[in-house]
């Protein structure tokens, strides 16, 4: 098979060094008068029939019989076939559209009609080549299906899977209706730093650079959130950015290094406003790409219509836990209960430390409609206002769909001495080794000094959105080009200064299930 695919690529090239030979090279082509696509013919036959148009795509399929041939074009919106006859376009062009080689692209000149069969087809009154495939696309019935190969090269897997370039298509709808929704709200579209030099905002481990021209060490962002505070200090009243964020962090299938996140800021609101602009923009965006509130993904349909449920996490660890944590009074009472029901914790966690973490484990896999989740612990809510009537809560929300964290916001902490405060305390749990801990930003505590109004903040996962939005089981099916492990990087022995966290598999980062496991283990031995 290696011998067959060899003996074609060498025949592709002197097919392409032929046509070079007889002032045929298509890669001297600079333009192509497009007039229609495939779609377009086929939904306006009736106003189109006997008229020429043109097209330009890939020729994904040719049949030659004698003086006339019949070849199939896709293009960006679906494909069509085309009638290729000697007498139409001549004997020369003829000669070499027999040459052509499926994968090429090439461009069409012709007068719509039916065939007998009754398909919608082109008159070929001119063929052009307008680039030469040099490789072979992947065999049309068992077409391109090792996901490996799929992520890798994504050029591949949207020429020969309808369904994921349908996908990408839809990502683009849904983040265009984001932008009209938000830009009807009165919202501001901004743009913030990707290289800082404190990145906060988040519980996340950066990536590092160094850059060269003032020779200091950066960071890549892991939130948008004390960038666009700072512009409602500014008097900036609703702004929002749609970009990338970069998390040190493992890979899965929720999970990508660099991955898309909203965040908007609104003045004079809390996270109650919150909630409700989410679900107006949730139902906005599911009626807007899906053309119906009701969304099937895998074996659930999330229904968009209802009202999302509201329920604070002392009341889900209640229902799916059968904790009642109002009766915990300290963070040995909070131990003592997670060691009961076996969720594992550090030697640095407190009490509300614990309370989240007892959620994820029993409570977050049952919210599968569109849920709020409420009043988090100031624990794990460094950014956030407390609640007046209990300050060891906060008024913070995370949103669930599918049993996924699908968004998160707050009601923003304004004041500048609990801030600063916060900050130490975070510090404190760095030193302790939180990684994930942020550190204390100068300006940004500044700019609350200027004075921040009472503001709500959100912000919103955009990859998760679109793999509900599309039905796509993992990250990497709505991402164009997901994080790979390089095929030539060498392979590398598990180190024992790695945390275990870093072992985050899922057949991703280790060359097998076996090995991931028993590096696993081994640093389990280690610690």
């Amino acid at each position: 098979m290696e011998q067959n695919l060899n003996e074609i690529l060498r025949l592709r090239r002197e097919k392409l060094a032929l046509l070079q030979e007889m002032g045929r090279d298509p890669f001297v082509i600079t333009k192509f008068d497009q007039t229609h696509h495939s779609v377009e013919i086929k939904e306006n036959y009736d106003e189109l029939e006997g008229k020429t148009v043109s097209i330009a795509g890939r020729m994904m399929f040719k049949r030659v019989m004698g003086k006339a041939s019949f070849c199939n074009v896709q293009d960006l919106k679906g494909n069509i076939q085309v009638y290729v006859a000697r007498d139409a376009i001549g004997e020369e062009s003829y000669f070499f559209f027999k040459k052509y080689d499926v994968g090429d692209i090439i461009g069409v000149t012709g007068e719509v009609f039916k065939t007998k069969t009754g398909e919608i087809s082109i008159h070929a009154s001119s063929v052009t080549l307008l680039s030469k495939s040099l490789q072979v696309l992947p065999e049309k019935y068992h077409g391109l299906t090792d996901t490996d190969t799929r992520y890798r090269q994504r050029y591949t897997d949207l020429i020969m899977n309808a369904e994921v370039k349908d996908t990408f298509v839809k990502r683009s709808k849904i983040i265009s209706s984001i932008r009209r929704f938000l830009d009807e709200q009165g919202f501001m579209e901004v743009e913030t730093p990707m290289l800082v030099q404190n990145a906060g905002g988040a519980a996340a481990r950066p990536f590092e650079t160094h850059f060269n021209a003032l020779d200091e060490d950066l960071k890549l962002r892991i939130s948008l959130e004390l960038y666009l505070k700072r512009l409602i200090v500014g008097g900036l009243e609703r702004v929002y950015e749609i970009g990338r964020v970069f998390r040190n962090e493992g890979l899965d299938t929720r999970h990508n290094p660099e991955f898309t996140l909203m965040e908007l800021y609104q003045a004079y609101t809390d996270y109650h406003g919150m909630m409700d602009l989410t679900e107006a923009m949730y139902r906005y965006v599911a009626q807007q790409v899906n053309g119906s509130m009701q969304v099937k993904y895998g074996d659930h349909v999330i229904d968009f219509e209802k009202p999302f449920a509201r329920i604070t996490m002392v009341d889900a660890v209640k229902q799916y836990a059968g904790v009642d944590w109002n009766e915990v009074k300290d963070t040995a009472g909070a131990r003592e209960i997670a060691d009961k029901l076996h969720v594992e914790y550090e030697g640095r966690h407190q009490k509300g430390d614990i309370l989240s973490l007892i959620f994820e484990e029993y409570a977050e896999k049952h919210l599968i409609q569109p849920t709020f989740v409420m009043d988090h612990p100031i624990e794990i809510s460094p950014l956030t206002k407390k609640k007046p009537d209990n300050p060891e809560y906060v008024e913070r929300f995370e949103m669930f769909i599918n049993g996924w964290e699908m968004a998160n916001a707050y009601s923003e902490l304004n004041d500048p001495i609990d801030q600063r405060e916060r900050f130490k305390a975070q510090e404190a749990m760095l030193a302790a080794g939180d990684e994930e801990a942020n550190t204390t930003d100068e300006d940004f505590l500044n700019a609350l000094e200027i004075g921040m109004p009472p503001t709500g903040g959100i912000g919103y996962g955009i990859d998760r959105l679109v793999m509900i939005m599309t039905d796509s089981p993992a990250i990497r099916d709505v991402l164009l080009f997901p994080t790979m492990k390089s095929l030539d990087q060498p392979k590398k022995e598990a180190k024992s200064e790695k945390k275990p966290a870093d072992f985050e598999c899922a057949c991703f980062t280790c060359p097998s299930q076996e090995e991931c496991k028993a590096a696993q283990e081994a640093e389990k031995a280690a610690h």
